[in-house]
C-alpha cells in the first residue's frame, strides 16, 4: 500500500508541552479536513469493509449517545443531510442510524471513542478505531480511563485525576483539544498493537515518519457522554520545518 501522507500540518506538533496539555477551540475547528482526505477515507472504508470487528466496537448502552455524536457530525460537516452524503472527495455515504459508527467512519478522517460516566470514572462503551497508534481496541473497550492509558508511563495517578477532572467538567459546545508527536519507520495507518507485545521504540534519529494525533474532547448535550476524537497526521520527515533529513 502506498504511503498516505499530508504535507502540512496547522501546529507544530514538536513543541512539547506538560500532560495533559489541554487548550479549548472553538466548534467550527472541532473537525478537520486535509489533503490526505481521499486517501484516509478510502483505506477507513478498507478497513470497516476487512476488519470490521477490530475497528469497531459497541456496547448496546452507547447507542443514543453513538446516534447523537452522527446527527451532531452530519449538522456540522454536511448540514441538511438526511439520507444520503456527497463527501469533498465525490464519494457517496448512506446515513445508516441503525449503524452509526459504520456510518461516521465513512463521513470524516476522525475516529471516535464515546466514554460514558459508569460509577466514579469514565468507561469506553463505543469506537470507531481505524488509526490505532500501537494499541487494541478489544484490549480497552468497556475498560476505565486509567487503564485505557496503560502502559503510558507519563500517564500517573496525577495525570490520572488531572485528566479525570477534565472529563468531569467538559462541556456541550466548548471543545478542548491537545496533540503528541510519535516517530514510526512505517507509514501504515492502522498501527495496532496488544499489550502483550513487546514496545518499540520511538527512534526520532531513525524513524522517517512524524505521526500526530489532534485530539479533542466533546461532551454531547443529550446523553452527556464524552466523545474523544482523534485527527491522524502522518508526515515525512523532510516535510516538517526545523527537521534534519
Amino acid at each position: 500500500m502506498n504511503a498516505i501522507l499530508q504535507k502540512s500540518i496547522p501546529y507544530d506538533p514538536l513543541i512539547a508541552r506538560p500532560l495533559p496539555g489541554i487548550q479549548p477551540i472553538s466548534m467550527e475547528d472541532w473537525l478537520h479536513r486535509d489533503d490526505a482526505f481521499a486517501a484516509q477515507m478510502a483505506r477507513r472504508a478498507e478497513l470497516l469493509a476487512g476488519q470490521r470487528g477490530e475497528v469497531l466496537a459497541m456496547d448496546e448502552g452507547a447507542r443514543p449517545a453513538a446516534l447523537e455524536l452522527l446527527e451532531l457530525v452530519l449538522a456540522q460537516v454536511y448540514p441538511g443531510a438526511r439520507e444520503r452524503v456527497r463527501r469533498p472527495d465525490g464519494v457517496e455515504v448512506g446515513i445508516d442510524r441503525d449503524r452509526p459508527l459504520d456510518t461516521l467512519c465513512l463521513l470524516v478522517q476522525e475516529d471516535f471513542y464515546i466514554l460514558q460516566k459508569l460509577g466514579d470514572g469514565h468507561v469506553l462503551t463505543g469506537a470507531i478505531l481505524c488509526f490505532p497508534a500501537s494499541w487494541t481496541l478489544s484490549e480497552k473497550f468497556m475498560r476505565p480511563l486509567f487503564a485505557i492509558h496503560t502502559p503510558v508511563a507519563s500517564y500517573d495517578v496525577d495525570v490520572a485525576r488531572r485528566v479525570q477532572r477534565l472529563f468531569d467538567g467538559v462541556q456541550p459546545g466548548r471543545p478542548l483539544w491537545r496533540y503528541n508527536a510519535l516517530w514510526y519507520p512505517d507509514p501504515e495507518l492502522h498501527q495496532p498493537r496488544s499489550l502483550l507485545a513487546p514496545r518499540p521504540a520511538s527512534d526520532r534519529v531513525d524513524a522517517r515518519y512524524l505521526r500526530s494525533e489532534r485530539q479533542s474532547l466533546l461532551r454531547l448535550p443529550q446523553s452527556r457522554a464524552v466523545v474523544f476524537s482523534i485527527h491522524t497526521y502522518l508526515l515525512d520527515r523532510k516535510d516538517l520545518p526545523g527537521v534534519a533529513g
